[in-house]
């Protein structure tokens, strides 16, 4: 359908005044997630730093936690959050906060999302030196992390966490099955094949007297892709996507890793066809010993077993990598940022970043480093026990299309649920992922 023109000005509303004005409603009907006693922030406030969030339920919890805790570390500085619906209906408010020049102080954002926001100039960069005087720097991220922050030397987002896909299981049956070293860790040699991880899925169901490894998928909009790209990065494959394309990949990798996959779901391993809630129960309820899901479920499943034990996810196919994304700070664009209200900005969040160890409490891992390497992190367990994954974490490419909650991901996982569910040859589901990814590259960037 074609846009119509829009109206002369002053003969009804534009389009873009539509827009923003469903903007301006969602926030106020919002307002009552922003913490007790803030109020309102004006725009001569500067004492009030404005954030966006998608941070509800457990986790918006902890943030408001974190908020209190960052209190002394910046006085006179109230942080007044608006919380969002996850997902696409987040970033398009975002985007057009930003474009108008009317966006928060600072927003939350999925690192996998920066390449569509940094260079369409809907996001403005960080002053290092200003965060430095905060006591934040470059050295305290893991470089796999921070690399990701950049574009045209600048930084564009300053991470609060990195949140992996790991694998968590029950101790007993791993013990049993022989799969946990001296200190009770899990022993990752025994997956480090694709031979031998599916042993250990074996092994693992004769210990429980059930199911070995589970993994929900069915009609999941973004499990399979996180499964496939992380172990496809651990081949050493090449998966660039330059602008316009082609797609440059490796089909005879990328074929492995969903032949690999598609027997992990055979009903020999795990239960078959397991949806995402189904996957989640059933290692809640010990019905299988081991999942491989993200480290945000750690909450439901400690609370079925308090000793639950996780892991980084196993070298597979020899190199290193864990699909992960990264919760980070933006700042969204504004055509002349009151200085005041920046440096409150930047010690705001520099306040949040050291409150970091609540934040672990839920799962994530603290981007910032100093936090990891505390006693008191080091007593969090299992956190402690994947913490080693933020050195190897791989983010969606880099590309305008990609990122969590992108169509880009649900396309890739259609594609792969074709193989796992309905028997697709694992070539040809490779080779048809390989036609959706020029598709994408052929669709010209909004930047």
């Amino acid at each position: 359908m074609t846009d119509r023109p829009e109206p002369a000005e002053g003969r009804g509303l534009t389009r873009r005044r539509i827009l923003t004005a469903a903007l301006a409603s969602g926030a106020v009907s919002l307002a009552g997630a922003a913490l007790s006693g803030c109020g309102s922030a004006q725009a001569s406030d500067t004492s009030t730093v404005r954030l966006w969030d998608l941070f509800s339920g457990a986790d918006g919890g902890l943030l408001n936690d974190m908020v209190k805790a960052a209190r002394p570390h910046m006085p006179g500085t109230r942080v007044e959050r608006t919380v969002l619906e996850w997902g696409t209906p987040y970033y398009t408010k975002l985007a057009m906060a930003s474009a108008g020049g009317r966006g928060p102080d600072v927003a939350v954002s999925h690192m996998s999302r920066l390449a569509g926001y940094a260079p369409t100039g809907l996001l403005d960069p960080w002053d290092m030196d200003l965060l430095a005087e905060y006591g934040v720097s470059k050295s305290d991220f893991t470089d796999a992390v921070w690399s990701r922050t950049q574009f045209e030397g600048k930084t564009y987002a300053v991470p609060l966490d990195t949140h992996p896909f790991i694998v968590f299981y029950h101790p007993g049956p791993a013990a049993k099955a022989g799969l946990l070293t001296s200190d009770g860790t899990l022993d990752a040699e025994a997956f480090s094949s694709p031979d031998s991880f599916l042993r250990a899925g074996r092994e693992l169901a004769k210990a429980s007297g059930k199911q070995g490894i589970a993994f929900g998928y069915v009609t999941d909009s973004a499990q399979c892709w996180r499964l496939f790209y992380g172990l496809y990065r651990q081949t050493g494959g090449r998966f660039d996507l330059p602008q316009g394309g082609p797609a440059e990949v490796d089909v005879d990798r990328m074929t492995e890793v969903i032949g690999f996959m598609t027997k992990i779901v055979d009903g020999r391993v795990n239960p078959k066809h397991l949806d995402y809630p189904a996957a989640i129960a059933s290692f809640a309820n010990r019905q299988t010993a081991m999942i491989l899901s993200g480290e945000w479920e750690l909450g439901t499943f400690r609370a079925a077993d308090s000793k639950v034990g996780a892991a980084p996810f196993p070298t597979v196919f020899g190199t290193p990598a864990v699909y992960a994304d990264s919760h980070s700070f933006v700042l969204p664009h504004h055509p002349d940022p009151d200085p005041e209200r920046r440096r409150r900005t930047h010690q705001a969040v520099a306040a949040l970043l050291k409150a970091g160890q609540i934040w672990a409490t839920a799962g994530h891992i603290p981007a910032y480093g100093p936090i990891t390497r505390t006693d008191a992190y080091a007593k969090l367990q299992p956190q402690s026990h994947y913490a080693q994954a933020q050195q190897h974490v791989v983010l969606d490419p880099s590309v305008w299309f990609a990122g969590a909650g992108s169509d880009f991901q649900n396309s890739m996982s259609q594609t792969l649920q074709q193989a796992l569910l309905d028997g697709l040859a694992p070539d040809r589901a490779a080779r048809a992922m390989v036609r959706r990814l020029n598709t994408f590259l052929s669709k010209p960037s909004p930047a």
